[in-house]
C-alpha cells in the first residue's frame, strides 16, 4: 500500500443529479473515485466534463456496498472516505476526520455530525437490529418515548449527537474507514443492495474489536433519501432479515419476518393513499415466504 497516500474518497452513484456536483465539489484537492451503477441521467456526463480530475469506474449496478468495494478494491491509502452521491462536506471536515482518526488508532470506522439541507441535525447514530428494537421502531412504539434508549434503541434514543462516543452503528452517508481495519475483517457484504450494508460492517469491525466512532468536530450535509426516493422499502426490511439470519440465526430471522409482517399488516390498514399501498405492498412480500426463502430469491 502507498504509505504516502492518507486518503482516497470514493463517491457511488446511480442517476446522481442534481446533488453529485455539490458532493464532488465538496471534495476538490482531495483523490476521488465515482463508481457509476449505470447512471441514465447524465450523471456520468457530468462527471467528465465538470471533474476530469476525478476517477470515473462505470460499473454493473450491484448495490451500494458492491460499488464502494470496486472504489476500494481500485486505490490505496491509509484511510478510504465513503461519501453519498447526496452528501457533500462542509469546509475542513475531512481534514478534522483525519486528525482524529490519528488519535483513535483502533477506530474502523468514524461517522461525522450529519446535517439537513436547513443546518438542522440529522439524527445518523443507529443501533443493530434486535427483535425489540424492530418492534419498537415497527409498532411505532418509540414515538411515546424518542428520547428513550429502551423504546428507541434502533435509533439510539437519548444522544444528543454532540460527544463523541463508540455507538454501535453510523449512518453510511459518510465514513471515513480505516483501511487496516478492512484488510483484516474484509470488504462490505454485497448480499445487501441498499440498506443494513454499513450495519453489517459495523458489527463485524465491532466483533473483531475495532471501534464505530461518532465525531461531532466534522459535518457533512446529507439530502435523506435522495437516492431512492422511498421506492426501495422493500429491500430495507430485506436488509433486516438478513443481518439477522447472518448474525443471529435464521430462527431469529424468521420471528422477524413475523413481527414484521404483522406490523405491515396493521400500518397498511391504517394508513391510505400511497403510503399505505408501500405497507400493502411489502406486506404481501413478506407473507410470500419465510425469512430464509424470501432471502434466497
Amino acid at each position: 500500500m502507498a504509505s504516502e497516500t492518507r486518503v482516497v474518497a470514493v463517491v457511488v452513484t446511480y442517476d446522481a443529479l442534481p446533488w453529485i456536483e455539490l458532493c464532488l465539489d465538496s471534495l476538490r484537492g482531495v483523490d476521488t473515485v465515482v463508481v457509476d451503477n449505470g447512471s441514465r441521467d447524465g450523471t456520468v456526463d457530468l462527471v467528465r466534463e465538470h471533474f476530469p480530475e476525478v476517477r470515473l469506474l462505470e460499473a454493473e449496478n450491484r448495490g451500494l456496498g458492491a460499488g464502494w468495494n470496486i472504489g476500494l478494491r481500485a486505490t490505496e491509502s491509509r484511510f478510504a472516505l465513503l461519501l453519498n452521491a447526496d452528501a457533500w462536506l462542509a469546509a475542513g471536515a475531512l481534514d478534522r476526520l483525519l486528525d482524529f482518526a490519528d488519535t483513535r488508532s483502533r477506530a474502523a470506522v468514524i461517522g461525522p455530525r450529519l446535517l439537513n439541507q436547513d443546518g438542522t441535525l440529522q439524527r445518523s447514530v443507529r443501533g443493530f437490529p434486535t427483535l425489540w428494537r424492530l418492534a419498537t421502531e415497527y409498532f411505532f412504539l418509540r414515538k411515546l418515548a424518542p428520547g428513550s434508549a429502551a423504546l428507541n434503541a434502533f435509533y439510539a434514543g437519548g444522544f444528543d449527537h454532540d460527544e463523541t462516543k463508540d455507538v454501535e452503528v453510523v449512518m453510511g452517508a459518510c465514513m471515513l474507514v480505516r483501511r487496516e481495519a478492512v484488510d483484516e475483517i474484509g470488504y462490505c457484504d454485497e448480499d445487501y443492495f441498499l440498506f443494513s450494508e454499513e450495519t453489517d460492517w459495523c458489527f463485524r469491525f465491532r466483533e473483531a474489536g475495532w471501534e464505530v466512532v461518532f465525531f461531532p468536530g466534522a459535518e457533512c450535509v446529507h439530502v435523506r433519501g435522495a437516492a431512492h426516493g422511498g421506492r426501495l422499502y422493500r429491500e430495507n426490511l430485506r436488509g433486516h432479515l438478513l443481518f439477522l439470519s447472518k448474525h443471529r440465526g435464521p430462527k431469529t430471522a424468521e420471528r422477524a419476518r413475523r413481527l414484521l409482517l404483522a406490523s405491515l399488516r396493521l400500518r397498511g390498514i391504517v394508513f391510505r393513499g400511497e403510503r399505505g399501498h408501500s405497507y400493502r405492498e411489502a406486506a404481501a412480500w413478506l407473507a410470500s415466504g419465510n425469512a430464509a426463502a424470501l432471502l434466497e430469491r
